[in-house]
């Protein structure tokens, strides 16, 4: 993503050298922020009387429960990561998002204090977040677009584990994230920290947060995002169904609407 630093002279070299890095692939795709959006953000979603504390408090529609899942599992992590009493949106600069009615859920996790964290960011930030509190250090690894890796090291380090992640978001993004991932040929198989990816320069990219289905098999599943400018990571609402906020049914066709951006099925990935 185009990410603006600001703070100290490290930071503008670091946008400097990621800026020159994908300068070519920026005429090639869209920008995160989508033009001529399908569906309308503004749209008057039904508000809760509260909030649930957590991803896997959300309510379910009726006739769904959600499936088991090991203990230390990413889907298992996912349920377990907690949400703020309060659906604001802040951006990093801490003035309020525009649009507060793509949201239905803020995560009580870091969004930084720097234009970084965006969309693919935040993908990266929960599986490296994951693996971290797992210990499972020789598995957080994400590679730029030209391929380099970047590892992290054996640490528990919560200071060098930002540092790291800070220089991650700064190469990587939605282009080189959707080239790491692997395609999932069938949406039907939807699991829990699957991700719809638009690979570009930005582009856009969300993850499933949760999943439940139903006596019939039929599947719903939510979504959480980060956005362009640097934000709160947040659970979205279902902008075509309301009623069913957050959850949302699987697509008839090959297209999934979400607040801010258009997905389709064959852009599912998974690590």
């Amino acid at each position: 993503m185009v990410s603006f630093i600001y703070g100290n002279s490290g930071s503008v070299h670091l946008l400097r050298m990621k800026y020159l890095h994908f300068l070519l692939i920026n005429l090639l795709f869209l920008t995160c922020r989508q033009p001529n959006p399908v569906v309308n953000p503004q749209t008057n979603v039904k508000k809760m009387e509260s909030l649930p504390s957590t991803i896997g408090n959300i309510r379910l529609p009726e006739g769904f429960t959600r499936p088991l899942y090991p203990a230390g599992s990413f889907a298992s992590w996912l349920r377990t990561l907690a949400l703020k009493p309060d659906k604001t949106v802040y951006l990093y600069n801490g003035q309020k998002k525009k649009n507060q009615s793509a949201q239905y859920a803020v995560l009580e996790m870091s969004r930084s204090n720097t234009d970084l964290q965006q969309c693919a960011d935040v993908l990266m930030r929960l599986r490296a977040e994951y693996l971290f509190s797992q210990q499972l250090y020789n598995d957080i690894r994400f590679t730029d677009f030209e391929g380099r890796h970047y590892d992290w090291k054996q640490s528990s380090s919560r200071e060098e584990f930002e540092r790291y992640l800070a220089n991650v978001f700064g190469w990587c993004g939605s282009a080189s994230l959707e080239k790491q991932l692997t395609p999932v040929p069938d949406f039907s198989s939807v699991e829990p920290g699957d991700v719809l990816i638009r690979g570009g320069f930005p582009g856009h990219a969300v993850m499933v947060a949760d999943i439940a289905v139903n006596k019939k098999g039929e599947k719903i599943f939510n979504l959480v995002q980060g956005y362009q400018p640097a934000q709160d990571i947040h659970i979205l609402v279902n902008p075509l169904k309301q009623e069913a906020s957050p959850w949302y049914f699987m697509p008839e066709s090959d297209t999934i609407y979400t607040p801010e951006w258009v997905f389709y099925k064959q852009q599912l990935r998974r690590w």
